[in-house]
C-alpha cells in the first residue's frame, strides 16, 4: 500500500531561517532512511536533513537560495507500506514520526494513496535504479558548485586544512567522504614529497601530459637536482607574491673608469674587479637608506622583520643550472674585498663545494645577465626576501646633458620587489637613490 508523506524541516535548534544551500534530490529520485535530502548553512555551522523514511519523491517544495524554519514542507513522499503491517504499528509508526499536518495530509491523499495499491512488484525500482552511479564532474564545474559534504566531514576537512571544493566525491550522489579526504591529503604529501605539487594548493589545472614523440624524434634529458629544487621554489614564489617589475637605467661612465684604474693594484692582490662588486657595494648603501628592502613578513603577513644584518645573495649560472650563493655582511667589506670574495664563492658554486650554509641567511639578491646581454627582464624574488635587482649589459648611450648630446655608458636595472611590503613609489626612490651612488660612487661615504 502506498502512503503520500510530508517531510518537514526537523528541530535545528536556536536556527530561524536558515539558507538552503543545496537540495540533493528531486522529483523521481528514491531515497532510503537517512538519505541526505538538503543541506542548510546558518552562520555557524552547515547540516543536512536526512530523510525520516524511505520512498520516492513526489514534489520538492524548496529550492537552494530558500530560508527555512522548523516544521517548513520540504518534500513529500511516496511510502510503500507492507500490507501485513497491523493497524496497531502502522498508527503507531504514522504517529511517531508526522505532525497533525501530516496526518492530514495523508488523510486529503487517501484516494491518490489507493490508487497506488495496484502497482505490481515488478514496476518497483530496483537496487540499480534506486543507486545510480554519479555523473563525472569537470574541474570547471566544480570551480562553481558548492562542496557536497556532512557537517563532520567539513569539519575533519578543515582541521586538516583541504579545500572541499576541490574534491570529487565518490558517495551517493558524489558526495565527499571521508576516505575522500584521506586520499587527497595523501596524494597531496607525494605530490609535494616528489616536487611535483604543482596544482595542488593553487587551484591551477595541470597542463596535459603530450606524447611529443608522435610529432617526431625525442630524447628524454632528466633535469638537474638543482634545477628541480630552484623551481619548486621559484613557482612557490610565483604563485604567493604579487610581484611588480621597475625599470631604469644607471649612468656608469665614471664608475667604469674607475674600474679600470684598479686594475693594476687589484691584479697584485689576485683579484679580478667587476662590476659586481660595485653593485654589491651600491645596493648595500641604497638598502642603509631604505630599511624595507632588508625585510621579510611575518608568517601571518601582519608584521614585518626588519634584519640589522645585511647579506646579499647573488646568482651563478652553473652547469646544472642557478644557484645563489649568499655574500655576507656586504655593508662591512670593501670593493676589493668584495671582489674577491665574488670570485671565489663563484668557483665554489661551479665546482659543487658550496656549503648549505653559503645558500642561506640572504637578505636581498642580485642577478647579471651583463656577460650574457639582453636589455631588460624580469627577475623573480627569492622569497622570503622581498626585493631583487636584475641586471644586463651595459651600453654606450647619447645623453642629453641640457646643452648637448654626450657618449654615456647606460647601465640597465630591474628591480623586482613583494608589492605587499614595497609600494611604487618605495620602489622608484630606491631605483633613483641607487642610480645616484652607481653614477657617483662618492656618495656611498655619504
Amino acid at each position: 500500500m502506498s502512503r503520500i508523506k510530508d517531510v518537514l524541516v526537523p528541530d535545528i535548534g536556536e536556527f530561524d531561517a536558515v539558507e538552503i544551500i543545496e537540495v540533493l534530490v528531486k522529483s523521481g529520485d528514491v531515497v532510503a532512511v537517512e538519505d541526505p535530502l538538503l543541506t542548510m548553512e546558518s552562520d555557524k555551522a552547515s547540516m543536512d536533513v536526512p530523510s525520516p523514511f524511505a520512498g520516492t519523491v513526489k514534489v520538492v517544495k524548496i529550492k537552494a537560495g530558500d530560508s527555512v524554519s522548523q516544521n517548513d514542507l520540504i518534500l513529500t513522499l511516496t511510502v510503500e507500506e507492507s500490507e501485513k503491517a497491523s493497524p496497531e504499528s502502522s498508527s503507531e509508526s504514522t504517529a511517531s514520526t508526522s505532525t497533525p499536518e501530516t496526518t492530514s495530509q495523508e488523510n486529503t491523499d487517501s484516494v491518490s494513496a489507493g490508487k497506488t495499491e495496484t502497482t505490481s512488484l515488478e514496476s518497483q525500482p530496483t537496487e540499480k535504479t534506486r543507486r545510480p552511479p554519479p555523473i563525472p564532474m569537470h574541474a570547471e564545474q566544480k570551480a562553481f558548485l558548492r562542496a557536497h559534504a556532512s557537517p563532520s566531514i567539513r569539519k575533519f576537512a578543515r582541521e586538516l586544512g583541504v579545500d572541499l571544493s576541490r574534491l570529487q566525491g565518490s558517495g551517493r550522489k558524489q558526495r565527499i567522504t571521508k576516505e575522500d579526504v584521506q586520499e587527497f591529503v595523501k596524494q597531496t604529501l607525494v605530490g609535494i614529497a616528489s616536487g611535483n605539487a604543482v596544482a595542488t594548493a593553487s587551484g591551477i589545472p595541470e597542463m596535459p601530459e603530450i606524447d611529443f614523440s608522435k610529432f617526431g624524434p625525442v630524447e628524454i634529458k632528466p633535469l638537474s637536482r638543482i634545477k628541480k629544487k630552484g623551481g619548486i621554489n621559484l613557482h612557490r614564489s610565483w604563485l604567493n607574491l604579487p610581484i611588480v617589475t621597475h625599470h631604469d637605467e644607471a649612468d656608469i661612465t665614471e664608475l667604469e673608469y674607475f674600474r679600470k684604474s684598479l686594475k693594476e693594484e687589484a691584479a697584485r692582490q689576485d683579484v679580478k674587479v667587476t662590476a659586481l662588486a660595485f653593485l654589491l657595494k651600491a645596493c648595500a648603501t641604497a638598502i642603509r637608506k631604505h630599511p624595507d628592502f632588508n625585510s621579510s613578513l611575518t608568517a601571518d603577513r601582519e608584521n614585518l622583520v626588519l634584519k640589522k644584518y645585511l647579506h646579499i645573495g647573488v646568482a651563478v649560472d652553473t652547469p646544472d643550472g642557478l644557484v645563489v650563493p649568499v655574500i655576507r655582511d656586504v655593508e662591512q667589506k670593501g670593493l676589493l674585498e668584495l671582489a674577491k670574495e665574488l670570485s671565489e664563492v663563484g668557483e665554489r658554486a661551479r665546482t659543487k663545494k658550496l656549503k648549505s650554509s653559503d645558500l642561506q641567511g640572504g637578505c636581498f639578491s642580485i642577478s647579471s645577465l651583463g656577460g650574457i646581454g639582453g636589455t631588460a627582464f624580469t627577475p623573480l624574488v627569492n622569497a622570503p626576501e622581498v626585493a631583487i635587482l636584475g641586471v644586463t649589459r651595459s651600453r654606450m648611450m647619447p645623453v642629453w646633458n641640457g646643452k648637448e648630446f654626450l657618449p654615456r655608458l647606460m647601465l640597465p636595472l630591474d628591480l623586482t620587489y613583494d608589492h605587499r611590503v614595497i609600494d611604487g613609489a618605495q620602489a622608484a626612490r630606491f631605483m633613483v637613490d641607487l642610480c645616484k651612488i652607481l653614477g657617483d660612487m662618492r656618495r656611498m661615504s655619504l
